[in-house]
């Protein structure tokens, strides 16, 4: 890979009809925010871009007097991607939008784990838009809305002017308990700061740990959102009993450190195993007689590790790992990944 082409950060935004995508992505084409992003959709007749927006246009891809390129995708993701790239300099960044049943992972895996795509370009946040007035009703009768949620970095928890304080706040917690490391922002009418939204550094785990140290604290009660006051942020979980319907939780392990004979092993074989179950994981390993911060990531049975820096002074030396998942055996999980330590 040479200097002249920098990997352009690809974001993945995801949510229902009606959660607020396409006010957002009309805004990131027409806004003056001074950025020339590249946006993918998956059908570009439903967005009704305003035709006086249109400077030209190649069948293909469409070009906004904003700067901003719009490109429908026909057929196959990569395909797209490749005729967008061959326009080097032309775009700062790219966001692919998924439809609103879409499963987010085949889309996260290609730029996770494709080559030519990998050389070209870098996932770099799974955003999640949200509806806060009918995400409960879409958790109890949608796998795909809890999906969403488990795989984002970060979530736009949209509309927040439709409902209460008290339901935002169930609703904020159940987030929390599907995706204990999202990033939430609340917000009306998908008024989110963009830079908040694209080229976050959030799907690479190493990044994310140097913005965020706490990340993958189980507990995770530390404020994420900017732009409000909440001192009331205790996670209710007396709420949870008319969420869980969804199925999926986040399970977090703690331990010392492992030896690399055996965790190494294990999480290859636990990924293989529960792989379809397993939406996203991510952990922070110290291995034994390594200074070095061993980072792990996985979608579904894809998984990818690192080392990451060395551990500071006075930093607590753990092994951390965060499954997100449906049907997990937790108690396997934990009894296993403990066996690993040395």
């Amino acid at each position: 890979m040479s200097d002249a082409q920098p990997q352009i950060p690809v974001t993945v935004l995801t949510g229902y009809l009606g959660s607020g995508k396409t006010t957002l992505l009309n805004r990131i084409l027409s806004e003056d925010h001074g950025k020339r992003y590249a946006v993918i959709v998956n059908e570009f007749g439903e967005i009704g871009i305003d035709n006086d927006l249109i400077v030209e246009s190649d069948e293909e891809i469409y070009e906004m007097n904003n700067g901003c390129i719009c490109c429908t995708v026909r057929g196959d993701l990569i395909r797209t991607v490749e005729t967008l790239m061959r326009r080097p300099g032309r775009f700062d960044a790219i966001l692919v939008e998924t439809t609103g049943l879409a499963d987010p992972a085949p889309v996260a895996q290609t730029f996770f784990m494709d080559d030519d795509v990998r050389a070209k370009t870098r996932l770099d946040a799974v955003v999640a838009l949200v509806d806060a007035k009918h995400l409960p009703l879409r958790l109890k009768d949608s796998r795909e809305a809890a999906d969403q949620i488990a795989f984002a970095d970060v979530v736009v928890l949209n509309k927040t002017d439709l409902v209460t304080d008290d339901e935002l706040r169930q609703v904020e917690a159940s987030i929390r308990r599907i995706n204990p490391s999202a990033r939430i922002h609340r917000t009306e009418r998908s008024a989110v700061d963009l830079a908040e939204v694209l080229d976050r550094g959030a799907f690479d785990l190493k990044r994310a740990m140097e913005n965020d140290p706490h990340f993958l604290d189980d507990d995770h009660d530390h404020e994420h959102s900017h732009d409000h006051d909440d001192h009331d942020h205790h996670h209710d979980h007396a709420h949870s009993s008319h969420i869980e319907a969804s199925g999926v939780k986040s399970i977090a392990l703690r331990g010392g450190d492992m030896d690399p004979k055996k965790f190494f092993p294990w999480i290859e074989k636990t990924t293989q195993i529960d792989g379809a179950n397993i939406l996203r994981l991510k952990g922070i390993i110290a291995i034994k007689d390594d200074p070095e911060r061993y980072v792990v990531q996985g979608v579904h049975m894809i998984l990818e590790g690192d080392h990451q820096r060395a551990w500071k002074d006075g930093e607590k030396r753990e092994s951390r790992l965060v499954f997100i998942g449906r049907e997990l055996d937790e108690e396997r999980l934990r009894r296993t990944f403990e066996a690993c330590q040395a």
